[in-house]
């Protein structure tokens, strides 16, 4: 252990890339130039926050181009789906294309949510969720009440639930982030550089 130790002190001290040495003596960073990083920290923030939220939108978006095909596949061939077929005998047409209808309402109130422009904004995101919840419990009433479980089809009652917390989450973690940049606007010091 002391060999290793000794070993890592020398290596410090003659400067080895993988240990990099941090001069205790550098000089504070003028008030200006603290006032530009923290700029730039927030533009990247903003740039970065809208690429993502972006991204998750777009997976959204391509969840509902998929419902709605379902949607209008059953309208126009009932039961031909296979995951519609599983059905057939316990649910109506129309209650089918009614959850399928709720479930794009759902991804619609989660994009909203994720796109907000205040803290009211972020409400659409929890109404997607009770939405979400409403349609867990719909799918699973009539997948329970099935001869046999159908794993293959778990994705009709969690799938809008899941678009909707994953919206949270990513609204969360993105929210995380502009308030650690606040933080370190609230750690500015006065500094004048002569």
């Amino acid at each position: 252990m002391n060999k290793l130790s000794r070993k890592w002190r020398k290596n410090r001290r003659e400067g080895d890339d993988d240990h990099p040495i941090y001069d205790d003596t550098t000089d504070p960073i003028d008030t200006q130039e603290q006032e530009e990083l923290i700029r730039s920290f927030e533009l990247k923030q903003a740039q970065e926050s809208l690429l993502w939220r972006r991204i998750f939108a777009a997976l959204v978006l391509c969840f509902v181009a998929f419902l709605l095909f379902s949607m209008l596949h059953q309208t126009s061939s009932p039961w031909e789906l296979r995951y519609h077929a599983y059905f057939m005998e316990e649910v109506n047409s129309w209650a089918l294309i009614f959850a399928e209808a709720l479930s794009i309402l759902a991804c619609f109130m989660a994009i909203k949510g994720l796109f907000h422009k205040s803290k009211d904004d972020r409400k659409w995101m929890w109404y997607s969720c009770y939405v979400g919840l409403l349609l867990a419990a719909f799918w699973l009433f009539y997948m329970l009440r099935l001869a046999e479980f159908r794993w293959e089809i778990i994705w009709l009652p969690f799938g809008p639930l899941s678009v909707a917390l994953l919206c949270l989450y990513v609204d969360y973690l993105l929210a995380e982030s502009s308030d650690e940049i606040r933080k370190l606007r609230g750690y500015m010091y006065a500094y004048k550089a002569a």
